[in-house]
């Protein structure tokens, strides 16, 4: 088994060379740096297997160690152990909330300080497992369902070309156009489901580490009320039905917690489905409101609507070959998104009733643009 990595940054000589000389004693490889500046450069080029930092240090401080470790993608779910006196209290906050494991109080013991490094191997042990048990669930479903899928296209763009390659000498200009829009559909139809399997595995993936979906939050995504709208009228364009769109009140000059590619993926799963399961001619209300340092966006159809099965299976998130068979109106895309706002702390709601249409709300954290 390798040898487990650690960093310890500290400016006081005889706390870095002290605990040094126990971790080695401990049997681990060990990494001293006596500022924030050297400590950042050797974790970045040593990957270490979990951090133990001063937080008082000159020049670059504790905080701001740990504020460029998580944004590397290499070190940001590295296990960050902070050193603080016991005084600090307020540090030790300002600490676990900025993104740190733990914290250990100086001066400490030999048994203190190989309990809180013994408790974050045992957490990182936890999450793992738990980890490899969602990837292996999903694993399976995926081994189900996606032959199912594919065979289905596939099988639509085989007949297709079948039929082209048969009768080629005899087909028009405008039959060949024709033939071929339909194997572009087909095959654009394959690219989404497969690109929406593996966009499930990860967002499962994520929701099981605390530290990556931390990080989500980081991401900004500036006025995305017009993001949103933009969408909108891209789906009203691809549906033919402009006139369907109805724009109410919008929130301007906010930024969201979120990236702009899964803002992006959020507002197009729902209103393609908003336009998939309502004809042409109802109409599709668009609006966003302020809730405390929430945003909530708004999207009501007059479509076929779901029964109280259906929106369970949503809400709930039930098996996942059960939720992609089952959930005849409203397919992954639901899934995907609610999963999405939920993997960004937000909150997701489906209100429904068969023929009288549906209405999604969700809502995401949201800041002032200054």
């Amino acid at each position: 088994m390798d040898m487990k990595k650690i960093l310890i940054i500290d400016d006081a000589d005889f706390i870095l060379d002290s605990t040094a000389t126990l971790l080695k004693y401990e049997g681990y490889e060990v990494f001293a740096a006596p500022n924030g500046h050297i400590g950042i450069k050797t974790a970045f080029e040593n990957k270490p297997d979990m951090i133990i930092c001063d937080i008082a240090m000159p020049g670059i401080d504790g905080f701001k160690v740990l504020e460029e470790i998580r944004k590397n993608p290499e070190t940001e779910a590295t296990p960050f152990i902070f050193l603080t006196a016991f005084s600090e209290k307020a540090k030790m906050r300002a600490g676990m909330e900025r993104g740190a494991d733990d914290f250990i109080v100086k001066p400490y013991t030999h048994d203190e300080l190989i309990l809180a490094i013994e408790a974050q191997w045992a957490k990182r042990s936890r999450l793992e497992k738990k980890l490899n048990e969602k990837i292996e669930e999903v694993g399976r479903s995926v081994t189900c369902v996606l032959p199912h899928e594919f065979r289905t296209v596939l099988n639509e763009v085989i007949g297709t070309a079948k039929y082209m390659n048969s009768d080629a000498e005899n087909l028009t200009k405008q039959e060949i156009i024709e033939f071929s829009n339909d194997i572009i559909s087909s095959s654009k139809r394959l690219l989404k489901i497969t690109e929406n399997f593996l966009l499930f595995v990860r967002i499962e993936a994520i929701a099981s580490d605390p530290i990556q979906r931390q990080q989500l939050r980081k991401f900004r995504t500036d006025e995305p009320f017009s993001i949103f709208l933009d969408i909108a009228s891209s789906k009203a364009l691809q549906y033919d039905r402009n006139e369907d769109l109805v724009f109410g009140d919008n929130i301007e000059m906010v930024s969201l917690e979120i990236s702009s590619e899964s803002f992006y993926k959020i507002a197009d799963e729902i209103l393609d489905n908003a336009f998939k399961f309502s004809k042409k001619g109802d109409k599709i209300y668009i609006s966003s409101f302020r809730e405390g340092n929430m945003a909530v966006v708004e999207i009501k159809d007059k479509g076929r609507g779901m029964n109280p099965e259906q929106i369970s299976k949503i809400s709930a998130l039930a098996q996942f070959e059960r939720a992609f068979y089952e959930q005849q109106g409203a397919g992954m895309g639901l899934i995907i998104a609610k999963k999405l706002v939920e993997l960004h702390d937000g909150i997701f709601k489906v209100d429904s009733s068969e023929g009288s249409g549906t209405t999604i709300n969700f809502s995401l954290h949201c800041r002032d643009i200054e």
